[in-house]
């Protein structure tokens, strides 16, 4: 078994399209009309799927087989509340100026703080959500400045 990509059911297709692209520093890969679009970089896929487009658009999207509306139903999909149990986690060399970057770009209202974590070695990130609610987490190289980081309370 090979992965393909991991794609997410978005509401609001183009929002998420341009979030993506801004965050990731690239253009859309290969769009699909707008049901879907790729992006493709170091060997990894990541895409967004627009849970409205095959409703609106029934004449553009032939579906064969048994419709199983716990897998099918796309429009529901796209309206259930996010749960938070899938991450995306990117890496970058240098984790304070990615996080400067990405608080630049404004994509969201609410972002952490760089935070801290150890079990087995040191580990540093920050996260955000996309506009569905999905989690992105960020972590990289990082030195903390003197109190920088203080214990979670």
């Amino acid at each position: 078994m090979h992965l393909g990509s991991i794609y997410i059911i978005a509401k609001d297709f183009q929002k998420s399209v341009t979030f993506y692209e801004n965050l990731l520093e690239q253009k859309v890969t290969h769009q699909n009309m707008d049901r879907f679009a790729m992006f493709e970089f170091e060997g990894h896929c990541i895409a967004i799927m627009n849970g409205y487009f095959d409703s609106r658009n029934p004449e553009k999207v032939v579906h064969r087989g048994k419709m199983d509306t716990y897998f099918d139903d796309l429009v529901q999909i796209a309206e259930l509340p996010n749960s938070r149990k899938v991450v995306l986690n990117f890496w970058d060399e240098d984790l304070r100026k990615e996080y400067e970057r990405v608080k630049q770009l404004k994509l969201v209202d609410h972002i952490t703080p760089v935070k801290y974590v150890c079990n087995a070695s040191p580990y540093y990130y920050f996260q955000l959500t996309d506009p569905d609610g999905n989690v992105i987490e960020v972590t990289g190289d990082y030195e903390p400045e003197e109190g920088e980081l203080e214990d979670f309370v």
